[in-house]
């Protein structure tokens, strides 16, 4: 499919340990990759490491995540773990094809 989300576009999933969400856009929809809780944990006890999830999220344009309606954001939490991510970017994939593709 020429217009979706690559795994490989994303940031390596320890990025996310150091406390930062990414971001970005897709044909009128924009997406959040995070991990929750979002907090700097890089250098701390692997347990704490291990102890969370990753939230995707999804909304339409124009507005930023902060500056956008909660109630106008898809929210899905998955395993913090390489299949979590991937199954994030296959979920994003799949709420742009059926909400924002065809708009």
């Amino acid at each position: 499919m020429a217009n979706e989300i690559s795994r490989a576009s994303l940031w390596g999933l320890s990025h996310y340990t150091y406390g930062e969400a990414y971001f970005g856009s897709l044909g009128g929809m924009r997406y959040r990759v995070a991990r929750e809780p979002l907090e700097h944990v890089a250098y701390k006890d692997p347990s704490v490491q291990a102890d969370a999830l990753l939230k995707a999220s999804v909304w339409p344009e124009p507005f930023a995540y902060a500056k956008t309606p909660a109630e106008d954001i898809l929210e899905q939490s998955f395993p913090f773990s390489e299949e979590g991510m991937d199954e994030a970017v296959r979920w994003m994939n799949e709420q742009y094809l059926s909400t924002f593709s065809q708009k």
